[in-house]
């Protein structure tokens, strides 16, 4: 049976919270299920009876503060569980620990980067300069770009989970291969076993496209980012495309303010 710390919280600020531990079973948290084989003497019965009709008549404050210790999960059929309970899990963490992320990328990146900093997301590192740096700009692991990357890796520590942009000029475009060394780069400057992301650049659901990549530039790098995740030789993650909405954009590519608050919170929907 699960342990909860029960809280009753004061309704003056001076006052310190009452906290007790219990094994109570409350019926809006659980719904126990008798086996055929098992029986529950009646002494039992009346006592956990006694403490869950207490718990309901805490107040509300009371099983507000039972409800965040966990996330009720249920299993999609009583059999899954031996005695049909449900599942009381800790909340999913979506990040791990305050700029143990880079990225890599050129302008568009920035975009993102700065929208994520905007609405407050502090597991990425903000932006760090990489305006221009498309995918030939971060294929040698010695280039200028690296060694940008490098500093903010002396600044942070070797991040824990890299976002890498695939982002192009219409000329040069992109080759699979490059996207491939610019992966393969990102982990030999990363943590060890640290989690790449790959995305493309943002596209534009709307209507328009970015000219500097050209008529179909965006979804050139968003399905070569979608192949880079289904090769299972690469293990990194396609968390979904970026989109920049009507009214988001300020020069036919680029994102503005709105569309740079909206970038960062698809990326906090991503990674945190």
């Amino acid at each position: 049976m699960p342990s909860f710390l029960l809280c009753w919280l004061p309704r003056r600020c001076e006052e310190q919270p009452t906290c007790i531990k219990t094994t109570v079973t409350a019926p809006r948290l659980a719904v126990a299920k008798e086996s055929s084989n098992q029986s529950v003497s009646r002494t039992k019965a009346k006592t956990e009876n006694f403490q869950a009709s207490k718990i309901m008549h805490f107040p509300h404050y009371l099983l507000t503060a039972v409800m965040t210790a966990g996330t009720i999960a249920y299993p999609s059929s009583p059999s899954s569980q031996s005695n049909g309970l449900p599942t009381i899990n800790k909340p999913r963490q979506t990040a791990n620990g305050t700029h143990t992320m880079g990225f890599i990328g050129c302008s568009m990146a920035e975009n993102v980067a700065q929208g994520y900093v905007a609405v407050g997301g502090e597991h990425m590192w903000g932006p760090y300069g990489t305006g221009g740096m498309v995918v030939q700009s971060w294929t040698s692991s010695t280039s200028a770009s690296w060694r940008l990357f490098d500093q903010q890796v002396t600044k942070y520590g070797k991040p824990a989970a890299v976002w890498v942009q695939i982002c192009i000029f219409q000329n040069p475009g992109v080759k699979y291969d490059e996207v491939k060394q610019m992966i393969a780069n990102a982990r030999s400057h990363a943590a060890p076993d640290a989690t790449i992301y790959v995305t493309g650049q943002p596209l534009y659901p709307d209507g328009g496209t970015c000219f500097l990549a050209g008529a179909n530039g965006p979804k050139v790098t968003d399905d070569m980012a979608k192949q880079a995740a289904a090769d299972t030789t690469l293990n990194v993650t396609y968390p979904g495309a970026f989109v920049l909405r009507q009214g988001e954009v300020q020069d036919g590519c680029h994102a503005n303010a709105g569309g740079q608050r909206s970038l960062g919170n698809q990326a906090i929907q991503f990674w945190g």
